[in-house]
């Protein structure tokens, strides 16, 4: 199942690009329902390496909701406009295939969520959020509750754009 996000952010590329890569970004977004810690020794970075990073989540920063890893990778790619006489779009993109470590966060039993942002003609940001999740039988309940979710980052990362 898919939740899915396409905004227009009052911010530059670049300025959203080092956003959706900053663990403190992520943190800021999620919260106040969700709300993580890391679990890495190191703790939380200034900005997110390639590679797996172990956090724990309580929702409203009170309920242990379970550990998960969090697994990035980046990309980066030119997508053509089709039937458009325009020059190709840099879409720069944050994949996290991640997994829940700790119930419940193990219910979700596949989990892609991918960030990309690339520049509009006005300067400002095209953002696009999707997350593919199943949870087998309960991916509609768990779909209600990502999508909330999903909602509320899209007010947060509206809000912070404008200071990126």
């Amino acid at each position: 199942m898919r939740v899915l996000l396409k905004l227009v952010l009052d911010c530059e590329p670049d300025a959203a690009w080092q956003a959706l890569r900053s663990p403190a970004v992520f943190r800021q977004v999620s919260s106040p329902l969700m709300v993580f810690t890391s679990l890495d020794e190191e703790g939380f970075q200034e900005t997110w390496s390639e590679g797996e990073h172990r956090v724990a989540a309580k929702a409203f920063g009170l309920v242990p909701a379970g550990e998960q890893i969090i697994a990035i990778r980046t990309e980066e790619r030119l997508d053509h406009v089709h039937g458009k006489h325009e020059s190709p779009t840099r879409v720069r993109i944050v994949h996290d295939t991640g997994r829940g470590l700790s119930w419940p966060l193990t219910l979700t039993k596949h989990w892609h969520h991918r960030m990309a942002v690339s520049a509009q003609s006005d300067g400002r940001t095209l953002y696009r959020d999707q997350l593919e999740f199943d949870a087998g039988a309960l991916t509609p309940v768990l779909w209600l509750a990502y999508w909330g979710f999903w909602q509320w980052r899209a007010v947060a990362i509206r809000r912070l754009a404008r200071d990126w």
